[in-house]
């Protein structure tokens, strides 16, 4: 199964990621965030719902997923775009949107301030 897990991590450990891929040690899909607070914006509500409704759904139009989401055009037509911006989303050649997974994990760990 394709997972794509969405994490928080600081810019120095998501480099050392790039650098162990870069020599070959496969890293797995993962998108990370600088912050929970960031990772939270771009994951509100209405966009777990796009999540959700397209996983395992295949490519569809922004206008489909309006339709089953029962929303605005313009409204999922901003939330896609944050989507395909983050790297959750992909457009595919027809121009259609795709979630290209087969479930999210959301990996995060809240602790004490230093």
């Amino acid at each position: 199964m394709r997972t794509v897990t969405l994490e928080v991590s600081s810019r120095e450990a998501a480099n050392s990621r790039f650098l162990r891929a870069f020599e070959g040690e496969p890293q797995g899909d993962i998108i990370s965030f600088e912050s929970p607070a960031l990772l939270f914006k771009v994951l509100s509500g209405k966009r777990w719902e796009i999540l959700n409704l397209m996983t395992g759904s295949g490519p569809m139009t922004i206008r489909e997923l309006a339709r089953r989401q029962v929303r605005d055009v313009k409204a999922v037509h901003g939330d896609v775009h944050a989507l395909l911006n983050a790297g959750i989303l992909q457009k595919t050649d027809s121009g259609q949107i795709v979630f290209p997974f087969e479930a999210l994990h959301v990996d995060f760990m809240l602790k004490e301030a230093a």
